[in-house]
């Protein structure tokens, strides 16, 4: 069986972090996606409001450097479930549970900086028996140059960011 999700959009509303009884991180947050077409009547691109779930250090990763707006790129897995409200009805949610959440856009909106990515981050994935570490998957990280000369990697490669703004970026992709 496969189920498996990528989809791209801009947070609706700051991300909800919250902690389970036993101390494990959830956070819940929807994203906007565009459709691919445009409404008859009105010319304008409808939207898809879909929640997705983080759960452990990539809900932790979300709720820290996302925000509402903020594009975002999400792997996961659609998930269904149900549950009786209040009145006693049986109602069903249908969410992505995230795996990864990459950074969407390089820079925030009305945000001077370029790259605020942590250096080493941008998405947060299991490695071996369920212990968190960052991954360098999403993240806008400089290149760190070639090899020093004389042979070795051994080296510590130098901390200085290598992007730059663009004076002309009018936050349009060229693709």
């Amino acid at each position: 069986m496969l189920n498996k999700i990528f989809l791209q959009g801009r947070l609706v509303a700051d991300p909800e972090l919250r902690h389970t009884p036993s101390g494990v991180a959830v956070a819940s947050f929807r994203i906007a996606v565009d459709r691919n077409y445009k409404d008859r009547e009105t010319g304008e691109r409808k939207a898809d409001f879909i929640n997705v779930v983080a759960w452990r250090q990539t809900g932790e990763f979300v709720s820290r450097f996302f925000s509402k707006g903020r594009m975002a790129i999400v792997e996961g897995e659609l998930q269904t479930r149900d549950y009786t409200d209040r009145d006693g009805n049986r109602r069903y949610a249908t969410e992505v549970v995230a795996s990864n959440v990459y950074f969407g856009d390089s820079r925030r909106d009305g945000d001077g900086g370029g790259s605020y990515a942590p250096q080493g981050s941008g998405s947060y994935a299991p490695q071996g028996g369920g212990n968190y570490a960052p991954q360098n998957h999403g993240g806008y990280n400089a290149p760190q140059g070639g090899p020093p000369s004389g042979g070795g990697y051994n080296a510590a490669p130098p901390a200085v960011d290598q992007f730059a703004d663009l004076t002309d970026d009018d936050g349009e992709l060229p693709f």
